[in-house]
């Protein structure tokens, strides 16, 4: 029993932790946007008006920004060649990790497939939210046009954000569902041509939040949420004992000496904190970006690498048949030494214009 413990710790225990690792960052990812958004006082009134559907958008939102940088990264077969080559990464379990990259590859996607379909159910809920807490005193914080509209659904497709979410979703319904055994098995080419509308999916995902619906407040000095604005009190009714008479009904309140209800979290020394001018909200500047362009960018440039280097003259020198439909295709590439643990990618145009596969390389 002890040898088998140390034998699965040494061949595979250098992968769970790993993925022991991966768990770690996107859990606290998730927590820390979350409350973030639920506790932050830039997002006060956002809040207010959206609930708990807000922060579990923004924290689905994060970890799938990460994992979408992620899951590129098992794709990229130079880079990984030439770190499991490289003399530098000489630990043998260092090896064994890279050899499982497609396992990764593969708990990425099941983890955005995951989280993309809790950020749709959380959006779902904050169009209603939208529509229902229509807000008349921070129009500029509002996206439906008044409360009550119609449907829910009028705010998720008209919207930027909303035709891309929609799009998005359709994308990666093909992808996953065209990834199963099944599918790869009977019809490879489905599994290929949909895994290759990733890069539809990408440029969806940096232009989906350029619709700029959730929005912070920027001016928290002059107006920190929850606080009593005279000025504006004075505007609506002149009679100002009746107006001050319950300024804040939603939020928890504590008598002042004057029996004012005061925010709780605003009451400093007995006395109620006091607004110099109205709140100012900005949309969100997009960080989708600052996640995927660096992987995009890679994996674009070994694309175009792989694809010059193929184009190089490689001569079949012989084509031998083995017993149990084992080929053997014996070749010659100028410029080219073989590594152990290589493979190469064969591609036939005849039977597809695009399709390639993987096939051992031996010496």
């Amino acid at each position: 029993m002890a040898l088998s413990w140390r034998s699965w710790l040494v061949n595979e225990g250098s992968k769970h932790l790993f993925l022991f690792f991966w768990l770690s960052v996107n859990v606290w990812l998730f927590w820390k946007t979350f409350l973030l958004y639920y506790q932050g006082l830039q997002y006060y009134y956002l809040h207010q008006m959206l609930g708990l559907g807000l922060c579990v958008s923004r924290a689905s939102a994060s970890v799938l920004n990460l994992n979408c940088c992620l899951v590129l990264l098992p794709m990229c077969r130079v880079l990984l060649a030439f770190l499991r080559g490289s003399q530098k990464v000489a630990s043998r379990k260092t090896r064994r990790l890279l050899d499982k990259s497609k396992t990764f590859h593969v708990t990425c996607g099941v983890t955005i497939c995951f989280f993309s379909v809790l950020h749709v159910a959380a959006h779902l809920v904050n169009a209603l939210n939208f529509s229902e807490n229509y807000n008349e005193d921070f129009l500029s914080l509002n996206v439906a046009n008044y409360r009550g509209e119609v449907s829910q659904l009028y705010l998720m497709s008209v919207l930027v954000p909303g035709l891309t979410g929609v799009i998005m979703v359709l994308v990666l319904f093909l992808m996953c569902t065209a990834s199963t055994y099944a599918i790869r098995v009977s019809n490879y080419d489905i599994f290929w041509y949909t895994h290759n509308l990733f890069f539809v999916f990408y440029m969806l995902l940096i232009l989906h939040v350029s619709g700029g619906v959730l929005k912070y407040q920027t001016n928290l000095e002059e107006h920190p949420p929850g606080c009593f604005n005279p000025n504006k009190t004075l505007r609506q009714n002149m009679t100002m004992p009746k107006a001050i008479e319950d300024p804040f009904p939603d939020y928890t309140t504590e008598p002042s000496p004057e029996g004012l209800p005061v925010s709780e979290p605003f009451v400093q020394n007995n006395f109620m904190r006091i607004c110099s001018e109205e709140p100012k909200f900005q949309s969100h500047f997009s960080e989708t970006w600052f996640w995927i362009s660096g992987p995009l960018c890679l994996y674009c440039v070994e694309r175009l690498y792989r694809y010059i280097r193929s184009n190089k003259p490689v001569t079949i020198t012989s084509v031998i048949s083995h017993p149990s439909n084992v080929l053997e295709v014996r070749m010659m590439k100028d410029d080219f030494k073989a590594r152990p643990g290589q493979y190469v990618i064969l591609h036939c145009p005849r039977v597809s214009a695009l399709e390639s596969h993987p096939f051992t390389l031996t010496m």
